[in-house]
């Protein structure tokens, strides 16, 4: 593993510049590549070389080497011609599986953008990304978690007029048929341009509507294939990914990240810890990948001690704050380095990235530094200019990785990109003078449950139009397993819905009000009645005060 250099001279202010200093000397630059064409260089590379395992327990034994996935991958493509045209949108909106994975390269092949979606969206959440997006077809589920997905889509399909192929995963050795008839193999696959846009993933905002990041060719394999390299993850390592493939996490830095690394990927349908131990013994992964509730259930699952984990030698995460005692069990108890990254979708995933070369401590309490070729600093509050180095801040980005945009918001798009391109992350941190990032916090008012991002506008919103409901207020509580977790204080319409039972019943009404329409993650667990709440002297809520009444407060069930 490449031992990371040192800037030759201190840092004396909160920059770190886009080579990255000595570190960035054998990352040979930014590359003009696709992500068709990442796998079409690994399958040229190592074409007998496993690259997916399905990782689900009903599945069991399918995989594809290099050259196999790029042909599964070149025939979806030249199906998907069949329905659609190079620049238009495809949805998916499913679990993790093999054939998603092949989809992203296929529709990366076809010149179409992939939007993706979270298979937990009840109606109206889909709605809004389709909507959104302008999606013209989308590939679905028929089911996920016991939930009808071909039903919900009926529901809202009257709301969705540009939306006009829908495709069930259920059909798809049927629908790459296509790709196999004489008139499509005729056809010859689009050259598609690094610039141009790979994949729109949604992530919310503060309005409370999930916002489209649009992502690039050249930014999403630039970024997981320098991730990787700066990680010294190749091709002897076997990598498992329990990560949900709507995420940047999954479907790029997972996923495009082992094939420029001629690596293997395990893939998980969904996060199960005896499973994933199951398949760590079995296939022998060196590489675990997830968000820290993932590694917490780990370690308290009893199998642990029955499973051979010793070809484990890497873990990487991120996606919420790992606290340096976990990174220290993690590397204790599994004899494992511990890498942690500090991602965001509009960043195209990683910015900083703490590597196994790091010294321990730097592993448990920083997040490592920027990858190279790309700029970061930290801006101060009051002016905006670069902080000194020790100095918390905002934490800003620029260069090859940040997102072009967000899908049809140019106001929300240029209050993230100032003039100057810097992408705002609306986190706090702070630099030290060998460009080692630190968190101190968010800006922003978003929930960090488990490794997903959640907004409490859309909450509250959902909250507020229920009739029994005159105000509300959600917000992060801090929680030992997740996190955080989702809790809301609500002010009843009626003065009798207060506190004691007429409280309860309330709250036990308004969480399957939310139930029935957010995702799972998204709905309140802690709650708290009120006839007020406390304001501050401009007349702003506040939240600091409802936090530590949420956290005092009983568990929804």
């Amino acid at each position: 593993m490449p031992e990371p250099s040192q800037t030759t001279t201190p840092l004396t202010s909160a920059y770190w510049p886009a080579t990255g200093g000595a570190w960035a000397a054998g990352a040979r630059g930014i590359r003009e590549t696709t992500i068709g064409s990442v796998l079409r260089d690994a399958a040229g590379r190592a074409p007998g070389k496993a690259a997916l395992i399905d990782g689900d327990p009903d599945r069991q034994g399918r995989q594809w080497t290099y050259a196999e996935l790029l042909a599964d991958a070149e025939r979806a493509a030249r199906a998907l011609l069949t329905r659609f045209t190079p620049g238009e949108r495809v949805a998916v909106w499913a679990q993790n599986s093999p054939e998603w994975v092949i989809l992203e390269f296929g529709a990366a092949l076809a010149g179409l953008t992939l939007v993706t979606v979270n298979p937990a969206y009840q109606g109206d959440e889909l709605a809004h990304v389709l909507g959104d997006s302008e999606a013209d077809g989308l590939f679905l589920a028929e089911a996920f978690q016991e939930r009808d997905m071909r039903a919900v889509l009926a529901e809202i399909r009257g709301r969705l007029p540009r939306l006009r192929d829908v495709l069930c995963f259920g059909d798809w050795d049927a629908f790459t048929a296509l790709g196999d008839t004489p008139e499509a193999t005729r056809r010859p696959l689009p050259d598609v341009a690094p610039s141009s846009t790979a994949m729109v993933i949604y992530t919310s905002g503060t309005t409370g509507r999930p916002k489209g990041a649009v992502l690039t060719h050249r930014g999403l394999t630039n970024n997981a294939r320098l991730a990787f390299a700066a990680g010294g993850i190749g091709p002897d390592d076997v990598e498992i990914n329990p990560m949900p493939l709507f995420h940047v996490g999954g479907s790029a830095l997972f996923t495009l990240g082992p094939v420029q690394a001629a690596a293997t990927q395990v893939l998980m349908s969904r996060f199960s810890p005896a499973l994933e131990l199951e398949l760590i013994e079995a296939h022998r992964v060196t590489l675990l990948c997830g968000v820290p509730t993932m590694l917490m259930a780990l370690l308290g699952h009893p199998d642990l001690a029955k499973r051979d984990v010793s070809a484990l030698r890497l873990v990487f995460t991120g996606g919420a704050v790992s606290p340096p005692a976990l990174v220290r069990q993690v590397e204790a108890a599994l004899g494992v380095r511990y890498m942690i990254g500090f991602a965001q979708t509009e960043a195209g995933c990683v910015i900083s990235l703490a590597t196994g070369a790091d010294p321990a401590d730097d592993r448990a309490e920083t997040l490592g530094r920027p990858l190279p070729h790309a700029e970061a600093r930290i801006a101060d509050l009051r002016t905006g200019e670069t902080a000194r180095r020790g100095e918390t801040g905002e934490i800003c980005a620029r260069g090859y990785l940040v997102m072009r945009g967000y899908l049809n918001a140019p106001e929300a798009t240029a209050a993230a990109i100032d003039a100057d391109g810097w992408l705002h992350t609306g986190d706090l941190g702070s630099m030290d003078d060998r460009g080692y990032l630190r968190i101190a916090g968010r800006l922003k008012e978003m929930i960090i449950r488990g490794g997903e991002n959640i907004y409490p506008r859309e909450i509250e919103e959902v909250l507020i139009a229920h009739p029994a409901v005159a105000d509300a207020s959600v917000l992060g509580v801090p929680d030992g397993y997740y996190g955080e977790v989702v809790g809301a204080a609500v002010r009843p319409a009626a003065p009798a819905d207060l506190d004691g039972p007429a409280g309860d019943g309330l709250a036990a009404e308004l969480a399957e009000y939310c139930r029935a329409r957010l995702a799972t993650a998204k709905v309140p667990v802690r709650w708290l009645v009120t006839g007020s709440f406390p304001m501050t002297a401009s007349g702003k809520i506040r939240k600091d005060v409802l936090r530590d009444r949420l956290g005092e407060a009983a568990t929804d069930a």
